[in-house]
């Protein structure tokens, strides 16, 4: 009885080595799978980066080939900023407050086109009837920000910024001024411009 209890404590040894032989060759496996399919993207990014390579060389020399002059002169150039008549206060969630500025910028340049030029906007709110401080709100708006920014209708073109005006105004305000403050990161330019709005 005993070697017989010996024999099948060692067949069960043997079976439980070869289950954990089998669990690591199963682990095995799927690690080399996961570092096929890693291979695989990396190999992707590569000729990924290959393709995006050969285009910068391409367009590096074709502006080579072109003087600055010509380049320059080929840019837009800014002339102005507009605020459009629908920059105002705006109650977007029907409760009565008007609680979000949209301002509606638009920039010009000398063909009276509207572009999108890359630059930083600061908006100012203001209540110059107000007793104390008249700034109500001040935010800006950076370059990577801003191009997300950018809105087009049917009728017309322009960066649509939303600021947050909850608890800053109330329902006393006959007017308000917002003040904006464009720089142009192409020439450097800065361009002002305001537009008092009746809340």
């Amino acid at each position: 009885m005993r070697v017989v209890t010996i024999i099948l404590l060692g067949f069960l040894l043997c079976l439980a080595a070869g289950c954990d032989e089998a669990a690591r060759e199963v682990r095995l496996l799927e690690k080399i799978n996961t570092l096929k399919q890693e291979k695989k993207q990396l190999a992707n990014q590569i000729e990924q980066s290959e393709i995006e390579k050969e285009k910068l060389k391409e367009q590096a020399e074709v502006l080579a080939g072109l003087s600055s002059e010509v380049r320059l002169a080929n840019l837009y150039d800014l002339q102005k900023v507009k605020l459009t008549k629908y920059t105002n206060l705006y109650d977007k969630d029907k409760d009565g407050k008007k609680e979000k500025l949209i301002v509606y910028l638009q920039p010009v340049d000398e063909e009276d086109d509207i572009v999108k030029a890359s630059g930083t906007v600061d908006v100012e709110l203001w209540d110059l009837n107000r007793n104390g401080e008249a700034m109500l709100g001040k935010w800006q708006v950076g370059p990577e920000e801003l191009k997300k920014r950018w809105f087009a209708t049917l009728v017309t073109i322009n960066y649509r910024l939303v600021f947050d005006v909850g608890g800053k105004i109330t329902d006393e305000e006959e007017e308000l001024v917002v003040k904006v403050t464009f720089t142009d990161y192409l020439a450097g330019k800065v361009f002002k411009q305001q537009k008092i709005i009746k809340p």
